[in-house]
């Protein structure tokens, strides 16, 4: 049902800490220009956690947008299953094409809790879901026992598989063959699933690099694998940007210099500063100055 790059886009913000429309607007249809798949709003890049059911709306309307008729997908990651079947419900209304669902991330669900509290959610909006399985990051292991069970609702149509481990995505694919579209939600393992059998990539630095993680994303897909790896060898150190407690400063300091946008970001976050701030932008000047010419693919 859904494959290629799905960007899970920021959310950018004004300097009295409103939605800034124009810029999210201007920074979503960068990603449809480049050739992503589809947009994923309101994740953890997008401090889903920090907006209001309304706010979130808003950004799924502004990246409807621009999308062209392509998945724009909405993640709930309330605390509360009731909150998180209320947003379920405002996003199918406001016509989102599906869902990318994170267990609590407040209480840690034990696995008869994870698979009623996915289900009661896909059941509130009735749309397909993507899963999204991180147990670093939130520490709800959806695993493949917990799978099966979801796999009797065809609402689930999709893992983002972001446990860290390349085992799992073949564990997965082994035990479900195609029932589940397999995306990747780690950048610096992108690579690797993709060899493995992933269909899509759930990206994070694409916001600041959309045409590096097409090409790589596409030429994976056509079999050209050496000139794909050749340009996420370049990649990696950014892709690294993505697994850290800073990733959305991080990342947004990366459009800072990438798109020539702003890396405002809402409390208790703070845009980074002193030594860390100036090893991240060494980090992505180098990365501009080596910046590798793209194949036609």
């Amino acid at each position: 049902m859904w494959s290629g790059v799905f960007p899970a886009v920021t959310t950018k913000f004004t300097a009295d800490d409103e939605l800034d429309h124009a810029e999210n607007e201007r920074c979503f249809a960068l990603q449809m220009e480049a050739g992503c798949d589809g947009i994923i709003v309101a994740g953890s890049l997008g401090e889903g956690p920090m907006l209001s059911h309304d706010e979130k709306i808003a950004v799924l309307k502004t990246a409807q947008s621009v999308a062209g008729g392509k998945p724009v997908l909405l993640t709930v990651n309330e605390a509360g299953t009731r909150e998180a079947e209320q947003m379920a419900r405002r996003a199918a209304k406001a016509g989102a094409s599906g869902l990318m669902v994170v267990p609590s991330p407040i209480y840690h669900t034990n696995p008869e809790e994870t698979v009623a509290a996915l289900n009661a959610v896909a059941a509130a909006a009735d749309l397909p879901v993507m899963v999204y399985s991180n147990r670093v990051a939130y520490r709800v292991d959806v695993t493949i026992p917990i799978m099966e069970e979801l796999a009797k609702d065809t609402r689930f149509v999709a893992i983002k598989e972001s446990s860290d481990d390349i085992r799992r995505s073949t564990e997965i694919i082994s035990a479900f063959g195609d029932r589940f579209d397999l995306f990747t939600g780690v950048d610096n393992l992108a690579f690797e699933a993709l060899s493995v059998g992933a269909v899509g990539w759930v990206a994070g630095l694409v916001t600041a690099f959309p045409r590096e993680t097409v090409a790589i994303y596409q030429l994976m897909k056509q079999g050209r694998r050496d000139e794909a790896l050749s340009i996420y060898r370049w990649f990696r150190p950014l892709l690294d940007l993505d697994v850290s407690t800073y990733l959305v400063q991080n990342i947004k300091l990366a459009e800072v210099h990438a798109i020539n946008t702003n890396d405002r970001v809402r409390r208790p976050r703070l845009p980074l500063f002193g030594e860390r701030r100036a090893a991240v932008e060494k980090i992505i000047t180098d990365a501009l100055a080596s910046r590798p010419s793209l194949p036609r693919f």
